[in-house]
């Protein structure tokens, strides 16, 4: 939460770092691509925006950068690599870790919320209803995956139980108010 806090005074303060944010957009497109076995022929990036050629699209591809945070995801890899390799753990404090993470992320939804208040052909392209749930279930799955890695208290396994029981008591509650609706 430090970190998002701390995040959140950058983005209302100072100008908003959108060459960083728009290559991280194009290289996640560009990601994805690779991910669903297409190649990548050139990227190009401004603070106004950006475009990455690619030889396969599909809805993954174009929606990824709004629910892939990869900035949270490389400061989770570097301070992995970094416990592997020069065994970080103690040295370097997991507080710096989690405000690191709570920033990255942050950045992701800010400047992702603050991008989907312009035109977006990635949205329009897709369509905007299809988009949002795709965008909502991509950052719900991110998160159910995240905290119980990142925290190491929860199995992977229980974190998808209780999602699927929360789902089932969600059906069921729907399922219930509908028939009392629909019936006369």
């Amino acid at each position: 939460m430090a970190g998002a806090v701390s995040w959140l005074g950058v983005y209302m303060l100072l100008p908003k770092p959108m060459w960083i944010y728009v290559f991280g957009h194009e290289f996640t497109h560009a990601i994805w691509t690779w991910l669903c076995g297409g190649r990548v022929k050139g990227m190009k990036v401004s603070a106004n925006g950006g475009h990455v050629y690619v030889t396969k699209d599909n809805f993954l591809i174009t929606l990824a950068p709004y629910f892939f945070p990869l900035y949270a995801l490389v400061v989770a890899g570097g301070f992995a690599l970094g416990n592997r390799l020069w065994g970080w753990s103690g040295v370097v404090p997991e507080a710096a870790f989690h405000m690191l993470l709570g920033a990255a992320y942050a950045f992701h939804v800010t400047l992702t919320a603050h991008i989907m208040q312009t035109r977006q052909p990635d949205i329009t392209s897709q369509g905007w209803l299809f988009s949002m749930v795709i965008i909502f279930l991509g950052n719900a799955l991110v998160l159910l995956l995240a905290v119980p890695l990142l925290t190491g208290r929860v199995e992977l396994a229980q974190a998808f139980g209780w999602w699927g029981e929360s789902l089932s008591q969600m059906g069921g509650w729907a399922w219930a108010n509908t028939a009392s609706i629909i019936q006369p």
